[in-house]
């Protein structure tokens, strides 16, 4: 893993990010604290971790399944500290991340409900999930379309041990229009599915799109290369 502790301040580029957070929310008439910042550290080594949660820091998203399950061993004795995986998910990683992981943020399929109901099921848990919606078209973005959201939350009511708490997505990298109706439909998309009294939580925004996010209602922004460096 690349990205030396001793070459980034982690310390005060957290802080600078906090700053942009609440900078954002207040602009937007928000309360900071209504939004989660979940640091993304794939790649990164556990001394940068051990450097951020030092800082105040307690989210950390990861995205392969066995990465979090290291650094989550490696971590163990850091009380309180979440690991989030916002990568694309796969029904046979259920068993590294089920139990382990506060949140999955990119269950796409009735398939992967199942498997996450199953592991959870079998070791006694309840697990927290977002639906990753593709709004952009990208063929290279994972998620389902708007559409088959209906289906996945009526799926989920018939499955024990896991809960849909709201939906994620993954906008271009480099086109601020298309960005900016991605994360307007996501609002909507909940909005039309019970609001944030069934779906309370949006994954929306990153290192270069979070203050975007947070105006069209994200609470939770999945920032990396803002904290630790480039990858």
């Amino acid at each position: 893993m690349n990205g030396g502790a001793e070459t980034v301040d982690v310390a005060t580029r957290l802080a600078d990010v906090h700053d942009g957070i609440a900078a954002a929310a207040r602009a937007s008439g928000r309360d900071p604290r209504e939004i989660t910042l979940v640091a993304v550290s794939k790649r990164k080594p556990a001394a940068m971790i051990r450097a951020a949660y030092a800082a105040g820091q307690r989210d950390f998203g990861e995205n392969y399944a066995q990465e979090l399950r290291d650094k989550a061993r490696e971590l163990e004795d850091l009380d309180a500290l979440r690991w989030h995986f916002i990568g694309p998910f796969q029904s046979n990683k259920a068993r590294l991340l089920v139990g382990r992981a506060t949140l999955l943020h990119s269950v796409s399929e009735q398939r992967h409900l199942e498997a996450v109901a199953a592991r959870a099921q079998s070791i006694g848990v309840e697990q927290r999930v977002l639906v990753q919606l593709n709004l952009s078209g990208e063929s290279t973005k994972h998620g389902v379309a708007g559409a088959t959201l209906a289906a996945l939350l009526r799926a989920s009511e018939t499955l024990e041990g896991v809960r849909i708490e709201g939906l994620m997505t993954m906008p271009p990298a480099d086109d601020d229009d298309v960005t900016a109706r991605c994360f307007a439909e996501l609002r909507v998309l909940r909005d039309a599915h019970g609001g944030v009294q069934r779906l309370p939580q949006l994954s929306m925004g990153m290192s270069h799109d979070y203050a975007l996010a947070i105006a069209h209602g994200s609470t939770c922004v999945r920032v990396g290369t803002a904290i630790f460096g480039s990858r």
